[in-house]
């Protein structure tokens, strides 16, 4: 079984959220509704386990939040900026800032074991080890005697 994406901030499924975004939006399909980016996240699965990459480079660890909510992983991250110049009046001369957010959920399989999932975020990669259960991983194969 693998991974399946679930949109949290949108009603529609996905299939249809991707083609609208694709075909009507200028092909913008990795932008949401305010204009940011949601991240591009790699599944990849092994015998062990499946280990979800998420980029997100120029945000620190603080800035997620991972929660396990009956088989959903929900991550999510929210980032804000402020940058003010003021001149020797103390006057703002130029005064910006911006604010970004994302959200995104998956169902996870019910192979993984969910007491030993970990995370690592390092050079702009969100990096979730999913171990799988004992009973669930793959088992050597092996010959079997007949009597």
């Amino acid at each position: 079984m693998n991974l399946v994406k679930r949109n949290a901030d949108n009603w529609l499924p996905s299939i249809f959220d991707d083609m609208f975004k694709t075909d009507w939006d200028n092909g913008n399909a990795g932008m949401n509704r305010i204009g940011t980016s949601v991240p591009a996240v790699n599944i990849a699965e092994s015998d062990e386990a499946f280990k979800l990459e998420l980029a997100a480079p120029g945000m620190t660890k603080k800035d997620f939040n991972l929660e396990l909510d009956n088989g959903v992983l929900t991550i999510s991250a929210e980032e804000k900026k402020e940058n003010e110049k003021k001149d020797n009046g103390g006057r703002f001369t130029r005064r910006e800032f911006s604010y970004s957010s994302f959200k995104r959920a998956f169902s996870l399989p019910e192979t993984v074991d969910a007491d030993k999932i970990s995370a690592q975020y390092k050079e702009g990669v969100l990096v979730i080890n999913l171990p799988k259960r004992e009973d669930a991983k793959v088992q050597a194969k092996r010959m079997i005697d007949i009597k």
